[in-house]
């Protein structure tokens, strides 16, 4: 018995070690992240739904000098839309509507009758985004509604992009009217069946459908969100030209973003997603299937989140989000229950997502040995190739550097590696990208080397 308390103790002994250990490297990456203005925001990483990391690096406001902390509340933008989808399934399971219904059947004055609920939730619909609309004719003096949003696709009529399931096409006008679908069925306002049916019964007491300048209200400890101007540094996005008419005009519309909250609330959702809480798993599995398009392909989208396997990363959804003064992600690696929030209020570049997971699987980045080439040369790579329907990396040079961006991924630097024609390798994650030549010596696909797959992207651009 005393051997196996003995034991028992060694291992906890060193579980916790682990733990701090990682913790440790985690305050390292955002400390110097933030020190090299690279990172202001709130972090939360845990592992089997305990926090490993969580920390705030700079100011809620910038005049007042009030500091973020852990129950700091930020817009959210787009990582909305997985509770908008969750809203929507939870009708499903009531019997009020099915994912094949037509969106005529909630709302007929559209003309897209021919388009599902499904299409909405996986962004098949072929929906063009409806903030075009509004530069059209809209008084940007005014903040639209959902009402004043699909106002403007009856009288304009845009035409859809392709037909219905044919392509992946990412649109937050398909999320809008999923949120208008939600209150069309259950007859309540979008943000009292969300506060109702989501936030109340999961506890998530700092979270809610806010709209700023539409409410004209004010929310405690809430992160403004801010732009860095050139000359002026970080300022509201309200004050600059290029932003004012965005951020008023389309602050009264929902579905697509304007769901605030915490990183401790988004971890009580992660968790909730884990268990029947709100629906049953065998419905919510649905939204981590990955969508089937008429082409015979797949796309890497669901119901609100964004779908891939990553060799010993296992099954991963995420969703990031941004809006002016505000960059957003969740990430939920279902095959290992490891969880990454990232709430940031101001606007900086930045790539380490890589970073993270690499410290919570322990994985030691080796690089290659670095050439160097010619910005005449490195343009010859730049084009956008697509790995997947509606996964493309985009390359692109500037200053003599080269760089690769994902689809919804922030841009990173890659480099040519000494003695290997065309093969360009990652520092902040172990990967590499191989491009190929036709026959005339012109760059025309590339592969990417990651986790033992091998990846091809032809460049269609």
């Amino acid at each position: 018995m005393m051997r196996k308390i003995l034991l028992g103790c060694c291992l906890l002994g060193s579980f916790f070690g682990y733990a701090q250990q990682k913790a440790a490297s985690l305050d390292s990456l955002f400390t110097n992240l933030h020190r090299e203005g690279k990172f202001y925001g709130n972090v939360l990483i845990a592992e089997k739904g305990v926090p490993v990391y969580e920390k705030s690096f700079g100011l809620a406001d910038e005049q007042t000098k009030r500091p973020l902390d852990k129950e700091t509340v930020f817009e959210l933008a787009s990582v909305s839309k997985q509770f908008t989808a969750m809203g929507i399934m939870m009708l499903q399971k009531a019997g009020k509507l099915n994912y094949d219904d037509s969106l005529g059947k909630f709302i007929p004055e559209l003309p897209y009758h021919h388009i599902s609920i499904r299409n909405l939730l996986n962004h098949t619909s072929g929906l063009p985004d409806y903030m075009a609309l509004f530069d059209l004719a809209w008084d940007l003096k005014r903040i639209a509604t959902n009402k004043d949003m699909i106002e403007q696709l009856i009288q304009y009529k845009p035409a859809i992009l392709f037909q219905p399931g044919m392509k992946y096409e990412y649109s937050n006008t398909g999320y809008a009217l999923l949120a208008s679908v939600i209150e069309k069925v259950s007859g309540m306002p979008y943000s009292d069946f969300l506060q109702k049916n989501i936030f109340k019964p999961l506890k998530m007491t700092r979270t809610r459908v806010y709209r700023r300048r539409y409410e004209n209200k004010s929310m405690d400890n809430y992160a403004l969100g801010y732009v860095k101007d050139k000359k002026l540094g970080f300022v509201l996005p309200d004050s600059l030209a290029d932003y004012r008419n965005m951020v008023y005009c389309l602050d009264g519309i929902v579905g697509d973003g304007t769901v605030n909250s915490t990183t401790g609330d988004l971890l009580k959702w992660d968790r909730a997603l884990y268990s029947n809480s709100l629906i049953d798993q065998e419905l919510l599995a649905e939204a981590f299937k990955p969508a089937k398009l008429g082409n015979g392909k797949t796309s890497k989208y669901g119901f609100g989140w964004s779908i891939d396997s990553i060799g010993l990363f296992g099954n991963i959804v995420n969703h990031s989000g941004s809006w002016p003064g505000y960059n957003t992600f969740i990430e939920r690696h279902l095959t290992n229950d490891k969880t990454i929030i990232i709430l940031k209020n101001h606007e900086v570049d930045g790539f380490y997502l890589s970073k993270i997971r690499n410290i919570l699987y322990d994985i030691k980045i080796v690089t290659g040995a670095e050439a160097t080439l010619d910005e005449e040369t490195l343009k010859k790579y730049i084009g956008k190739y697509e790995l997947a329907p509606g996964f493309v990396i985009s390359i692109t040079v500037s200053k003599g550097k080269i760089y690769a961006q994902a689809t919804g991924q922030q841009m990173f630097e890659i480099f040519p590696e000494k003695d290997k024609e065309d093969l360009f390798f990652v520092k902040v994650v172990d990967a590499k990208i191989k491009f190929s030549r036709d026959e005339k010596g012109v760059v025309n696909s590339l592969t990417l080397l990651q986790n033992g797959q091998e990846i091809p992207g032809p460049k269609i651009e």
